[in-house]
């Protein structure tokens, strides 16, 4: 391992380039020099392996005359993945635990082991039974990971997913957005022993311990991928990652679920829901009252439940704590439906620092919602909208084609009036096509031929339709679900459809939705940026768009202004946290790789682009009669915005103009 890393020295120094292709040659070559399992030299243990001889060996660190230069350029060529940070921020996805839900979809998946919608096999779901859904032990393995693929973890947006939040208790609520924030404060990362990347490494022990066994510390996808066989090695090795190297929290939580009798292994939690959901999938029993019976009477299940509670004054001290911490909180992401968003829900998520709702549109079709058990109707979603957006939040709509009842031409159709029509307008969209999970009610329909996924050619031009009906101001996050393509009983199982919808897309500056033309990776030139105002307007505000682009279109930074109709505030004022005449900074990001905070740098986030944004939002709202302006700045931003004047207020930050 130390020899790759002298000889990529060795290329650095001489200037020559880096890449993946060169490091598949440095790897098999030392690989044949050693005669060993070229698994052994996977890019994926070299970062970590330069990590722990810096700090743990500094004399034989010392030895490579690493200068600060010569490491950002290393890092450079051995981080793993480096799109998860091109956003400029890294991100964290935990999944709260199985729980009831308000509601039963024709469509929706009843993987008991689960929240509602989701499967055990997704991998964001894989790692969180892993670590027992529990929030602290979730934020630990995902910042060993990212930190050991070299990632700046200084910056992190923490999604939480698992259905409807508000369905929780509130006590639940408050104690898991707690622990997000103390597992980030403590910097609760395992060391590289506990690291199933170096584990045993040294010693010559080539195997990769398997990523089934619950509570192993950062096990990547990838690992899960190349895993050997059981052996005594595999078991002592995983005696090793129990308590070696682990953060005292991170150690401690485990205990407890050890102690209280909770599957160890993906096996056991197999055979703990088997029956269960084999009633599920027969359709003698719905999944919540699946969840009675398996989880209402576990001993180990409420003695967790009798220790995830937390108040507000816990969460504000952890709030308090991070605003100053190494891994500050950007963003935070709850999920619900638009008939569970009200004032007083709004109230407690923003309490909690969340800065984005995640919400379940699917359809604006009243006989498709009908067809498929939504129990809602469109003018309850167009509340949802209102409030939302009056209460400061980002909106990340998602949206599914195909579903039962629905064609091709009115999915376009339902598209485009969710991007153009005053009531909606969402500032980021899941776009998704439906597909058949065993288990979902739809396979009924399914088998009696009254529903069918569409073609591929039927597929692709509505999706492609709808990238090209997506606004400046609107950003397609995904296309599919991570669900693997054994569990997909029809529909499209092919997991670069985005890539093939856009290869079917007109070249020429017509695709105007944000991923689409983010930076990314990519450099930018700052004296080439622009600033447009892309104004729209909503059913109780005015929005203006601002984004930093480049003369190809490029979006390099961008900020949300939104200014509320002061009749409609004034209606409303006793259940508004916002006053007439106050305007409200919804979101402000720059793009370009992350920065560790305090760092210079040549990425986009260091040229001043957001403050230059927040003053031109300033400007506009003043011009058009506002006299104070709010933002809904996460806990981890506070500090930034005070620098730019703002001073605390309520659940804001709010400056005058």
């Amino acid at each position: 391992m130390e020899q790759i890393i002298l000889n990529i020295l060795e290329d650095l120094r001489a200037d020559r380039i880096v890449d993946d292709r060169r490091l598949v040659k440095l790897i098999n070559a030392r690989a044949r020099e050693a005669g060993g399992d070229k698994r052994a030299f996977a890019k994926r243990r070299l970062l970590p392996f330069y990590q722990r001889v810096k700090r743990e060996e500094p004399v034989r660190w010392a030895s490579w005359n690493v200068t600060p230069e010569l490491e950002d350029r290393l890092l450079s060529a051995l981080r793993m993945k480096p799109r998860r940070t091109a956003s400029g921020v890294a991100t964290i996805t935990v999944i709260t635990k199985p729980w009831p839900c308000s509601s039963d979809c024709l469509y929706c998946p009843n993987d008991i082991r689960m929240p509602k919608s989701y499967l055990h096999g997704e991998p964001a779901c894989e790692r969180a039974e892993q670590n027992w859904f529990d929030p602290y032990l979730q934020v630990s393995a995902r910042l060993t990971a990212l930190s050991q693929m070299g990632h700046a973890i200084d910056k992190i947006e923490l999604i939480v997913l698992g259905g409807t939040w508000s369905d929780y208790p509130r006590g639940y609520q408050i104690w898991f957005i707690t622990e997000l924030f103390r597992a980030l404060n403590d910097s609760a990362i395992a060391g590289t022993a506990a690291n199933p990347m170096l584990a045993g490494w040294e010693a010559g022990v080539v195997d990769v311990p398997s990523s089934s066994r619950v509570g192993a510390v950062a096990p990547s996808h990838e690992a899960a991928t190349c895993c050997g066989s059981a052996s005594a090695t595999d078991a002592a090795r995983s005696d090793l990652l129990r308590d070696a190297d682990l953060p005292p929290r991170v150690a401690a939580r485990r205990a407890f679920y050890r102690e209280h009798g909770f599957p160890q292994d993906q096996d056991a939690f197999a055979v703990m829901a088997a029956a269960a959901q084999a009633s599920i999938d027969a359709g003698a029993m719905g999944y919540n009252a699946a969840f009675r019976d398996l989880y209402g009477a576990s001993d180990a299940w409420r003695a967790a439940a009798d220790m995830q509670r937390a108040t507000l004054e816990e969460l504000e001290e952890q709030q308090r704590a991070n605003e100053t911490a190494r891994h500050r909180v950007v963003g935070l992401v709850i999920e619900t439906r638009p008939d569970a968003v009200t004032p007083r829900s709004l109230e407690l998520i923003r309490r909690l620092g969340c800065t984005k709702v995640q919400m379940g549109i699917q359809s604006l079709d009243q006989h498709v919602l009908d067809a498929n058990d939504r129990g809602i109707r469109v003018e309850r979603i167009a509340r949802a909208f209102e409030l939302l957006r009056v209460f400061g939040f980002k909106i990340h709509a998602h949206a599914m084609v195909n579903l039962l009842g629905a064609t091709p031409e009115g999915d376009k159709r339902d598209y485009g009036r969710l991007m153009r029509e005053p009531a909606f307008q969402p500032d980021e969209i899941k776009l998704y096509p439906c597909a058949l999970i065993e288990g979902a009610r739809l396979c009924r329909r399914h088998d009696a031929g009254e529903w069918v996924p569409y073609t591929e050619d039927e597929l692709m031009d509505v999706l492609a339709s709808d990238v090209l009906a997506t606004p400046a101001f609107c950003r397609i996050s995904r296309m599919i679900r991570d669900f693997s393509s054994n569990d997909i009983k029809a529909g499209n199982k092919k997991p670069n459809l985005r890539q093939l919808v856009e290869q079917r897309l007109p070249r020429g500056g017509s695709v105007r939705e944000i991923r689409y033309r983010e930076v990314g990776t990519g450099s930018v030139r700052l004296d080439e940026l622009h600033l447009e105002v892309v104004p729209y307007e909503t059913t109780n505000t005015r929005e203006r768009f601002l984004q930093w682009v480049d003369p190809s279109d490029r979006i390099a930074g961008f900020l949300r202004l939104s200014m509320p109709n002061p009749e409609y505030v004034r209606r409303r004022a006793g259940e508004l946290p916002v006053r007439p005449g106050e305007a409200m900074i919804r979101e402000v990001h720059v793009y370009g790789a992350v920065a560790r905070l305090g760092e210079a740098g040549d990425a986009a986030q260091h040229a001043g682009l957001g403050r230059r944004l927040v003053e031109r939002a300033c400007e506009i709202a003043a011009a058009e009669g506002y006299d104070r302006i709010n933002v809904i700045s996460a806990v981890g931003t506070r500090e930034y915005y005070r620098g730019l004047g703002f001073v605390d207020h309520g659940l804001y930050q709010q400056r005058g103009l």
